[in-house]
């Protein structure tokens, strides 16, 4: 009986590489908007010649809200992969990120919903700079969405806090 035990405890176990292909798929995600990015670049370069401010500003918004999706997949796939499925040996390579490794799942909740946020009023910042082509209701329907991201934000650090506290 012991033996079983034992097979299923390293069984399930071993189970944690399933998640691999995930992050993998997730690095994939990341190359794909490595080319959205591109493009949103390139096609920004004639507005930015002949273009109006608020197009410039639009499309400089939009590469922003492209690279802080990046940021957060890359948070998602060190943080993730390293929490639940083997560390990630670096060695004592210089470029090594100082928060790598000491994201906890908690931290990583947190880092998300914070990128959540950042990416909404992203948006919403795009929509109040080009305001004229969205209706009082689109408008604010993003603005409640935002707030309740925000909210949700707030409500996941108290809850983060609360349990930190009952902790010690």
């Amino acid at each position: 009986m012991r033996q079983i035990e034992h097979f299923l405890e390293r069984f399930i176990f071993a189970s944690r590489w399933l998640l691999a292909p995930f992050y993998l798929g997730l690095v994939g995600a990341i190359a794909l908007l490595l080319f959205k990015f591109a493009k949103e670049f390139l096609n920004l370069l004639p507005v930015v010649v002949a273009g109006e401010g608020t197009q410039v500003m639009v499309g400089v918004l939009t590469l922003v809200d492209v690279a802080l999706v990046a940021n957060l997949l890359i948070i998602i796939v060190f943080a993730g992969y390293e929490n639940f499925v083997s560390k990630i040996n670096t060695g004592n390579h210089e470029d090594r990120p100082d928060w790598m490794g000491h994201v906890s799942f908690s931290d990583l909740k947190i880092k998300v919903i914070g990128s959540i946020v950042a990416i909404s009023g992203i948006e919403l910042l795009k929509a109040f700079v080009n305001v004229d082509a969205y209706t009082n209701e689109q408008l604010a329907w993003k603005v409640g969405l935002h707030m309740a991201f925000v909210v949700s934000g707030v409500l996941f650090a108290l809850m983060d806090r609360l349990t930190k506290s009952n902790d010690h």
